[in-house]
């Protein structure tokens, strides 16, 4: 599809009789305000998805609900995220990234004031679902990075954008602890909503419209088709140790997913506008690359599942360190501080080595990571060390993803592409959780008259993690290199001519 065009106004280009002139003052703040803005709401995401894992405990208590519907606040953000990450993405492509951007921003406040409204369980679960819209920001922002900064910038600000998913995780579990701790549980999702709104209110001032659009027909069909399959097959994933992993409940889910998305794959090829354009996803470059996602999505996501539960445990298990939920946050804030300071790296890895070499080092650390936990996982310090440097591989890794897609589709398929790769990481998270709780549950001990988790099985459960970011190192070493330094200025300079072309407007 070709690049749609803008008028001056709407591209942000100031005009006069004789052509361009030099932007106001305030057009040039906003335009260096642009990645510190974007990164400011990827993280934001990454912390409203998970300040309501402190409250989980004690959200039977408040609501006068089951714990088993208060596992609903988590399950409905990760499938409502799963089906939204590439719907917005394609919307984003066909009319405006900054508006679905804006849109996505907007409903996750939304459901914070929700959620600071009420303590009824079915209103906090549509809320936490209307949440998982702001998956989409990240996908979304890296697409607008693409359009607006040049060559030389988009490397570290496109790996800076992706660090902010861990390093908002980070940051997210101490604060909403000491939140909960100090005040009431409501307080804490009155603060995300100022948040929230001041992301709003940021980006509509300083993200300026991208003018690289594919027109087109929405493919209504396709959204539906990809939203039950995947609903189908990460209900099945993410319910299927409490329902039963044999259940008809858990089976029938599976086979419906498998059905209904085997209809969707062979619709996508024969739709003129699909929803994704599968033809991209069956190349090297791209497929390889989302498989690359799925594998390090699952590794990564074992570290923060094991950490929290192993240093929570109880000193009479012989293992565990008693910690609070608080101290707990604060052991996986080095790594996520640890992933904002190691993008600038893994960018200049990639500009000089390729970002599929950046990717296979990033799983490369995720493993020995997952081996220093296997060796010592009893002091603090040597825990705090191991899931350091599996953040550190998150990093090299996650930033190296987007920046594969980026050199491998179309400019205006951006978002789309992105999505799918976000998706694929969220299957691989969710997937992860599941099999992680299935090793803990097969390996229990009775403490206290409680079930509790053995060391043997969380050792179980760092090496399943380290194998699969060994694969996932494997899988990023097929990926096809770059085209030659040549092809690659050339594919650079119409990508730039096509993008000034929509700058100056028709």
């Amino acid at each position: 599809m070709p690049f749609t065009h803008c008028s001056p106004v709407e591209s942000g280009a100031p005009m006069d009789q004789q052509g361009p002139i030099s932007p106001p003052r305030g057009a040039r703040l906003r335009t260096r305000l642009t990645v510190p803005v974007l990164a400011m709401c990827g993280t934001l995401m990454a912390v409203m998805q998970t300040v309501v894992v402190p409250l989980l405990p004690d959200l039977p208590r408040l609501t006068h609900s089951s714990a088993a519907a208060v596992s609903w606040m988590v399950t409905a953000t990760l499938l409502a995220g799963a089906v939204l990450t590439p719907v917005l993405g394609r919307a984003g492509d066909m009319y405006g990234k900054r508006k679905v951007l804006t849109g996505s921003l907007v409903l996750m406040t939304a459901g914070s004031v929700m959620c600071a409204l009420s303590s009824d369980i079915s209103v906090l679960i549509a809320a936490r679902a209307l949440q998982g819209a702001a998956a989409s920001v990240v996908p979304l922002s890296i697409s607008i990075l693409r359009d607006e900064l040049p060559p030389e910038r988009r490397g570290s600000a496109v790996a800076m954008m992706s660090s902010t998913v861990g390093v908002g995780a980070a940051l997210g579990l101490p604060l909403a602890a000491m939140v909960v701790q100090y005040a009431d549980w409501h307080t804490m999702f009155w603060m995300t909503s100022g948040l929230g709104a001041l992301g709003v209110a940021a980006v509509s001032w300083a993200v300026r419209e991208s003018p690289v659009r594919q027109p087109g027909r929405f493919d209504v069909a396709g959204a539906l088709g990809l939203a039950v399959g995947l609903v189908s097959l990460l209900l099945g994933v993410s319910q299927g140790g409490q329902w039963g992993w044999g259940s008809l409940r858990v089976l029938g889910l599976f086979l419906l997913s498998v059905a209904v998305l085997a209809l969707w794959w062979w619709r996508q090829l024969r739709t003129e506008q699909p929803l994704v354009d599968l033809r991209l996803v069956t190349r090297p470059r791209v497929g390889l690359s989302h498989v690359a996602a799925l594998l390090t999505g699952f590794a990564f996501y074992a570290n923060s599942l094991v950490t929290a539960q192993l240093v929570q445990a109880p000193k009479a298990t012989g293992y565990g360190l008693g910690l609070s939920i608080v101290a707990t946050g604060l052991c996986l804030l080095p790594g996520g501080v640890t992933m904002l300071l190691f993008s600038p790296l893994s960018a200049r890895i990639s500009t000089s080595r390729g970002p599929r070499v950046t990717l296979a080092l990033g799983a490369a650390v995720i493993a020995c990571g997952y081996a220093v936990r296997i060796a010592d996982s009893r002091d603090l310090w040597m825990v705090i060390v191991g899931a350091t440097v599996v953040s550190t591989g998150t990093t090299l890794a996650y930033s190296a993803l987007p920046t594969l897609i980026l050199r491998a589709v179309p400019a205006e398929q951006t978002a789309s592409a992105n999505g799918v790769n976000v998706l694929m990481r969220t299957i691989g998270q969710a997937t992860s959780s599941a099999a992680v709780a299935a090793v803990l549950v097969h390996h229990t001990s009775l403490v206290g008259g409680a079930p509790v988790p053995t060391l043997h099985g969380y050792l179980l459960a760092f090496a399943m993690a380290g194998a699969v970011a060994l694969a996932a190192c494997a899988a990023a070493l097929t990926i096809p290199g770059d085209a030659t330094p040549e092809g690659s200025r050339r594919a650079r300079g119409r990508t730039r001519g096509a993008r000034d072309e929509a700058m100056e407007g028709a």
